[in-house]
């Protein structure tokens, strides 16, 4: 797993799950699309995913979820269990300028 290679000495790794609607939403992309949303959840999740970083942040309260990872116009809606160490994956859609759309919908965060 590529996400290994970038671990941190000492650094819990993440289990991460999948909601049946975030499998959907990935479902609905092309293969080369579902491919480098799939990568960079491995990538960017599997340790420490309550670290703010420049593509990653805490959103604000919303009925979706708490984080949200960025990837180009691909956005990862996601919350963390830190006590079990689980990142369970929520949603998944793309932003064009600021509008949200999962699976081709208009979504409001």
């Amino acid at each position: 797993m590529l996400g290994a290679m970038h671990a941190k000495a000492g650094s819990v790794a993440y289990r991460i799950e999948y909601t049946d609607s975030a499998i959907d939403d990935i479902a609905y992309f092309k293969k080369y699309e579902r491919v480098l949303i799939v990568t960079a959840i491995e990538e960017q999740l599997t340790y420490e995913p309550v670290r703010e970083v420049r593509n990653r942040k805490p959103i604000e309260p919303n009925a979706l979820a708490r984080w949200e990872v960025r990837v180009g116009k691909y956005r990862i809606f996601y919350d963390v269990e830190v006590i079990d160490v689980v990142v369970l994956i929520k949603a998944v859609g793309w932003k064009e300028h600021n509008t949200l759309y999962i699976r081709g919908r208009e979504y409001q965060v």
